[in-house]
């Protein structure tokens, strides 16, 4: 994959500003051409219309105004010290909306979004907002959560062995070229619960389990192959739920970007991928990228 426009939605708060010194700082590893871009929720205007009547015209142009000063003291601060020169839209309208709208009229490569806090709401925002933008932009979205220290050192792919997978792992190539790649397939074993419950031994259960891991890897090694990183990736299986695993080999491979394809290989699979992506975007501490089938 390569990379040739960026675009980072800003809100102009502070945590925002990590997302686009991030953008900056891979716009300058990739030679990407950079857009910073501001939307005014439309609201914002017409609660001052309603609120000052006539006065509302020339507040209306110093929130925008200010709003165009901030944007472009942004795009400065983040641009020089990455030897970059970001460009800049400020538009009004909603906020998913409007920047979907952006990403395709520039055919912005990776779209780059903040989270704009530490609170549980304003995560399961971030989540919510994320996934709208996946819907309607069907581009790489990456959501950054922590402040840049350099280039990404250790990112963990999830994979299925989709050709969404596959996307994810040329995409994290790309964004993450010298860092250490772990791929991780999280499995489950068929109707395992069920088998209990039907009073099966635990003995041939586990044998069962075995089985499926011993699969699981051999579909890793191959899966690797393909892509390019055999004997170079590191390859983990873990069996359990996608979501915990994930999270638990953040912590594992001490991770600072999680990469997830949004789609799977079918429909069951694509909506618990969907779930996944979402309860990762929750919790997660790193930056998460997510690639869309």
């Amino acid at each position: 994959m390569t990379l040739k426009r960026i675009l980072a939605a800003t809100d102009l708060s502070a945590p925002a500003r990590h997302a686009a010194a991030r953008a900056a700082g891979l716009a300058a590893q990739t030679g990407a051409e950079l857009e910073l871009l501001h939307v005014l929720p439309t609201g914002t205007l017409d609660e001052l219309r309603r609120l000052f009547g006539g006065e509302s015209a020339d507040l209306g142009e110093r929130v925008i105004e200010q709003a165009r000063a901030a944007l472009h003291q942004l795009a400065a601060e983040v641009g020089e010290p990455n030897g970059v020169t970001p460009g800049t839209t400020l538009v009004e309208g909603t906020v998913p909306g409007s920047i979907a709208e952006r990403t395709d009229a520039i055919d912005a490569s990776l779209l780059v979004v903040g989270a704009h806090g530490a609170s549980h709401v304003r995560h399961w925002l971030l989540g919510a907002t994320a996934m709208r933008l996946l819907r309607k932009v069907r581009r790489p979205l990456l959501a950054v959560r922590q402040v840049p220290r350099g280039p990404y050192r250790s990112v963990l792919v999830a994979v299925d062995f989709s050709a969404c997978a596959m996307a994810a792992v040329r995409v994290a190539g790309t964004l993450a070229p010298d860092a250490r790649l772990t791929l991780l397939h999280v499995f489950q074993v068929p109707f395992e619960s069920n088998l209990r419950l039907a009073g099966v031994e635990e003995e041939r259960i586990q044998a069962h389990r075995a089985a499926a891991r011993v699969d699981a890897e051999a579909l890793l090694r191959a899966f690797t192959e393909e892509a390019g990183g055999a004997g170079r990736w590191r390859q983990v299986v873990v069996h359990g739920d996608a979501a915990p695993r994930i999270l638990e080999q953040e912590e594992e491979q001490d991770a600072d970007l999680i990469v997830m394809g949004k789609h799977g290989a079918g429909m069951t699979e694509e909506l618990l991928l969907g779930s996944v992506t979402k309860h990762v975007l929750a919790e997660a501490r790193c930056d998460v990228l997510m690639v869309p089938g």
